[in-house]
């Protein structure tokens, strides 16, 4: 089974696996807890009623640990694993991985949120959060430019360049 006090030994494997180093785990951990104590309270069970027995009633979960629902969630965001290979991997049965899935991704998406470390889809929100913030933020544009034939008479030529990988960082000021 893979565990967090295993995986955390080896950073190669750590980063591999869930593409963040442990130091990075560790700071994403806090949020990770908040935001899952404020989803799932102790008090109310799953479903959202009043608990009627105390918490931790039960068959044991392999996810017992917050490290290791974190872990889990990270695992199947990073490399899309089917379910029943992620299922095997956290020895649980595929409907149990799936309802942990489901339950966890809300969960995750609001720690990195809370952090401050989600990523940006939208260009106009970068202005938005800079003046929320004061501070200046730093863009960074991945992108590629493609090769395209072009003739190779100067006559029929409008450009003659060829197409490399770059990756620009922008400091926001």
């Amino acid at each position: 089974m893979l565990t967090y006090a295993k995986l955390k030994r080896n950073r190669r494997k750590f980063l591999a696996l869930t593409g963040l180093t442990p130091k990075e785990f560790k700071l994403l951990l806090p949020a990770f807890q908040r935001a899952y104590a404020r989803r799932f309270p102790p008090n109310q069970t799953v479903r959202g009623t009043v608990r009627q027995r105390k918490r931790g009633g039960g068959g044991n979960s392999s996810l017992d640990s917050s490290e290791q629902k974190l872990l889990f969630a990270l695992v199947y965001l990073k490399p899309y694993p089917l379910q029943e290979l992620l299922a095997e991997v956290f020895e649980l049965s595929q409907s149990r991985a799936n309802r942990w899935i489901h339950q966890l991704l809300p969960v995750l998406q609001r720690a990195l949120k809370d952090a401050g470390v989600r990523p940006e889809r939208d260009p106009r929100q970068f202005a938005r959060r800079e003046r929320q913030t004061g501070e200046p933020l730093d863009l960074i544009i991945d992108g590629t430019e493609r090769r395209r034939p072009r003739p190779q008479t100067l006559k029929n030529s409008r450009c003659t360049t060829v197409g490399t990988r770059k990756r620009i960082a922008i400091r926001m000021s």
